[in-house]
């Protein structure tokens, strides 16, 4: 039913083609030539005649059984539009509502069968019936008896049928089908309807007064002009369909160096409606979103590693609230994971790292009690025999006696395991010996409650090496926390705007105990974007069991090219799946060919280590994988806009002086401004233009245009006055005479 016409088939297609142009050709010509009124109707019927025969030739030629029957469909629609055309005095014109219906059934029937198969053709089957009802009710009375008969016939086959497709696609059986089915289908990869019911803004903006509750207090068309920047972010685009992550989802991208993974964090960066907490390594990610940010709310830098010469705007001393036992259980945490690695350390390491954390969290906690600070700390771990009577003294005033009882232990412990103990505990305050990271360090805690209710925006700047990285992990550790505890304290439990951790190289300086805040996190609000190199590095920092549970825990995954590791490509070929690929044979023999079906894989390894910059794998629950593309920051309307005005106003600053004649030469400020400006593709510049409600203001634009259209007409309209003289007319301007000749 589905083979195209052979040379024996098509013999009447040429003839029926030039057949088909001959009508075409004389209804055109009664069309432009025609004088008498008969010629001018009968040269619509004559095109529209003509027209439908092209659809039917080029159906045929199409499957040829299909054509037919389409063909049949539409020339039963064209003889019931030529019948109602009729006088009403003409009996035929009386069936014409039955002719239309036949057109229409069989065209539906041909969708049916091509769409469901043999479900499809049952269905067409019990539609007929109920069709043959319908006329037999108007037949001589011997045969409009059966009528009944017919149309229970005609239900009965529908209803069957539709409860069979329904149990067929209700049971898992029929699930899986549906899946090889779209697999088949789209060879893999997500569809444009599987990206709209899924990834798309529509799909994130379902649970708007959920994901902020404060916007259920607004009416109906308020929650819609809401940007959906408000509930979700976009991470990448896949044609012209944007893929976007709820606030309550986590996402992480794997890429090499310069593979675009900073740059489309400092997008989402931007879009952020609430405070934001962000680590790098360089001072890129400042320079291009701190424009904007300062919009937003206030910003602060704390950069104990002193990188690129910024000062940090706040401090934060890490003994500041450890007088609460569980303050300084969770900062001692965070102390000693900045400098641990699961990952690379074997044997009995754990063990020794988790009496470090107890140790260190004791000691920190005896100094807060005592109103001392880290460097007491320090020294109370180089010298522990000198220190002992002082720290029994300060924990005998702690509300947890267990505090007491570990630093007791570690006191009167043998040496070498005192020195195993130290020596965990002697990297994560190797910040103490850094001018800059002390200096960073002392001060005070850090108003988290004033960050989120200003939106503010603090940047964690670390250095690769450990030595400040013990900082800036506490510090997150600190505000993600009593975001937490924030969050809870609301009605609804979740932060309203969100928080956001853009946490870049996040392996790297700021190894927070991310396997449990991917879990966590996300139900209050505080939304997680991770950046890292590649699988390899999770694992090193957070070990085989906290890097699975980290990928698990992550809604949205962003594979950029670059990776050369064969264990990763084998995962991410793995989590795109398969798909079906038709391999053709020719038997020369026989002189035949052949179609059989493989399995392959939707992406080779080689494919996802290719990626160009800028181009990443997206896998996203429920949903395949697609090829998507992430706008990098500095192609957008608004980071450029920013960044040029902010350049202009350094410029402005730094030139407020005249200019400069030297050697001849004027110095004019801002000169060869236009090269040193970015060089943006015409795609990009497309793309982000599309982002900035392009047909709204498109439509502002005709409103202003016609309103100014209006006025002037209305002008033009008014009747002119005989006693208002022109004043620009021979006798020139009012006011013009002598006595402006005698001041001339």
């Amino acid at each position: 039913m589905m083979r195209r016409p052979t040379l024996q088939d098509g013999v009447l297609l040429p003839r029926l083609t030039g057949l088909v142009f001959a009508v075409l050709a004389a209804g055109v010509l009664f069309a432009a030539y025609g004088k008498a009124p008969w010629q001018a109707d009968a040269a619509g019927w004559l095109i529209a005649a003509g027209v439908l025969g092209l659809v039917t030739v080029a159906a045929v030629g199409w499957r040829l059984v299909y054509g037919v029957v389409l063909g049949a469909g539409g020339w039963l629609v064209f003889t019931a539009v030529a019948l109602h055309a009729l006088p009403p005095q003409v009996a035929a014109r009386q069936v014409w509502p039955l002719v239309t219906a036949a057109g229409v059934l069989v065209l539906a029937s041909v969708a049916l069968v091509a769409v469901l198969d043999g479900p499809g053709a049952k269905l067409a089957g019990g539609a007929w019936l109920v069709y043959a009802a319908v006329v037999a009710r108007h037949l001589p009375p011997m045969v409009a008896t059966w009528w009944p008969v017919l149309l229970a016939a005609g239900v009965l086959a529908i209803a069957g049928t539709l409860v069979m497709v329904q149990r067929a696609r209700s049971g898992s059986q029929g699930r899986v089908k549906r899946w090889g089915a779209r697999v088949r289908r789209n060879d893999g990869v997500a569809s444009r309807w599987q990206l709209l019911r899924t990834g798309s803004r529509f799909a994130a903006r379902r649970k708007l007064t959920v994901l902020r509750p404060s916007l259920a207090e607004l009416s109906w068309w308020q929650q819609r002009r809401t940007p959906t920047t408000q509930v979700a972010t976009r991470v990448a685009r896949v044609g012209l369909l944007g893929v976007w992550s709820p606030c309550e989802d986590v996402t992480m991208s794997f890429g090499g160096p310069r593979k675009g993974k900073t740059g489309g964090l400092a997008g989402r960066i931007v879009d952020a409606p609430g405070a934001v907490i962000a680590t790098s390594t360089r001072t890129d990610l400042i320079d291009l979103t701190r424009p904007l940010r300062e919009r937003r709310g206030p910003i602060y830098v704390f950069n104990p590693a002193g990188l690129g010469g910024l000062a940090s705007t706040i401090t934060f001393d890490p003994i500041i609230g450890c007088e609460h036992p569980k303050t300084a259980n969770d900062r001692a945490g965070d102390l000693v994971a900045a400098v641990s690695s699961p990952g690379r350390e074997g044997g009995d390491r754990q063990f020794w790292t988790d009496q470090a954390r107890r140790v260190l969290a004791a000691l920190m906690h005896a100094a807060a009690i005592g109103g001392l600070g880290m460097r007491d700390v320090l020294v109370w771990i180089a010298n522990p025999d000198e220190a002992k009577t002082e720290i029994a003294r300060l924990l005998r005033r702690s509300p947890e006696p267990n505090y007491e009882a570990d630093a007791v232990q570690f006191l009167e412990t043998n040496d070498r395991t005192r020195t195993s103990i130290t020596s965990t505990i002697m990297p994560a305050l190797g910040w103490l010996t850094d001018a800059t990271a002390a200096r960073a360090a002392t001060g005070g805690a850090f108003d988290v409650d004033r960050l989120l209710r200003e939106r503010g925006t603090v940047y964690m700047l670390g250095a690769e090496d450990a030595q400040t990285t013990p900082l800036v992990t506490a510090l997150t550790g600190h505000i993600a926390r009593e975001a937490r505890r924030i969050a809870s304290e609301q009605p609804s439990g979740r932060l309203d705007p969100q928080l956001t951790l853009a946490l870049d190289e996040a392996a790297i300086i700021c190894p927070v105990p991310l396997d449990q805040w991917t879990a966590d996190m996300g139900g209050r609000n505080i939304t997680i974007h991770i950046n890292v190199q590649s699988r390899a590095q999770l694992r090193q920092r957070f070990g085989d069991a906290g890097a699975a549970a980290i990928l698990n825990n992550t809604s949205t995954l962003l594979i950029f090219g670059g990776t050369r590791d064969p264990e990763d490509l084998a995962a991410y070929v793995t989590l795109a799946g398969e798909r079906d690929e038709e391999v053709r044979s020719y038997d020369h023999t026989q002189r035949q060919t052949t179609t059989t079906t493989r399995k392959v894989p939707v992406l080779t390894a080689a494919q996802i280590a290719q990626l160009p910059p800028g181009h990443v794998l997206i896998i996203r629950s429920s949903m395949p994988v697609a090829l998507g593309r992430v706008q990098m920051a500095w192609t957008r309307r608004d980071v450029r806009r920013s960044l040029a005005a902010a350049k202009a106003a350094q410029q402005a600053t730094e030139h407020a002086a005249p200019d400069v004649q030297v050697a001849g030469e004027v110095v004019v400020p801002g000169a060869g401004r236009g090269a040193e400006r970015p060089v943006v593709g015409r795609w990009s510049r497309f793309l982000g233009w599309l982002d900035t409600d392009p047909v709204g203001s498109l439509l502002a634009r005709l409103r202003v245009r016609r309103a100014d259209r209006t006025a002037r007409r209305a002008v033009a309209a008014l009747p002119a006055r005989a006693d208002v003289q022109d004043s620009t007319g021979p006798g020139g301007p009012a006011g013009s005479g002598e006595q402006d000749g005698s001041r001339s």
